[in-house]
């Protein structure tokens, strides 16, 4: 195991309408011992106060994926494309060569929670892109996210494969990826080897190494295999 982070450790962000945490640098929070794993750039965890939310702004070059737990965003871009995107979807947006758009939370009533991951793309200047999609899990990992939107799962500019785990209260999993190896708990407890899990709590592996993650209460975790 390569990278050790505790969610405790993440960089904050209090806005009032926004709460945010911040697993590598992004923003105002800089620390260079925590720049990104790989590809994988950004995984802020968000909560959004009901009717809030981020003006419209610009991006370009990068694969942005919403993660939404809890809630709903609303989603406009500069593309023409304008959706709701409620707990249990996936949305991969790609900047490309340059979007604008703006992510609100949906309701008026309900604050929203959700990561907002940010992969760096594998060919630059493509043309902007968008997709939504419910994925329901099939077993114990089940894919989101591949380089060729395998079907079932939304498609990346880039290497690199997102998954969804979910485990039962004193289930393993064993862990491998032929690159670099990227758990973030989402929700749960879980140990490895002589490491204790809570949620927002993360780890990187190194390329072929197996690791195996137990579960100490019902747990849910994006496992990322990066180039």
């Amino acid at each position: 195991m390569k990278y050790f982070r505790k969610a405790t450790e993440r960089g904050t962000v209090d806005l009032g309408w926004l709460k945010s945490q911040h697993s590598f640098s992004f923003g105002h929070y800089y620390d260079p011992a925590h720049m990104g794993i790989s590809a994988l750039r950004v995984i802020n965890e968000d909560r959004v106060q009901p009717g809030q939310g981020f003006d419209t702004h610009g991006h370009r070059d990068m694969e942005i994926i919403s993660y939404v737990i809890s809630g709903a965003l609303k989603h406009k871009d500069s593309q023409g494309n304008e959706f709701i995107v409620p707990a249990g979807e996936v949305q991969r947006m790609s900047a490309g060569s340059g979007i604008m758009h703006s992510e609100y939370n949906a309701s008026d009533s309900e604050p929203v929670h959700f990561l907002q991951i940010w992969i760096q793309p594998k060919f630059r200047g493509i043309t902007p892109s968008y997709e939504q999609m419910q994925v329901h899990q099939h077993g114990a990992m089940t894919p989101l996210v591949t380089p060729t939107g395998e079907p079932g799962t939304l498609s990346i500019n880039q290497d690199a494969r997102i998954s969804r785990l979910q485990l039962k209260p004193g289930a393993q999993y064993k862990l491998t990826s032929a690159g670099t190896g990227y758990l973030h708990l989402v929700s749960g407890h879980a140990h490895s080897q002589e490491l204790a899990l809570n949620a927002g709590d993360a780890f990187a592996t190194e390329k072929d190494e197996t690791v195996t993650i137990y579960a100490d209460s019902a747990l849910e975790a994006l496992w990322f295999e990066l180039p």
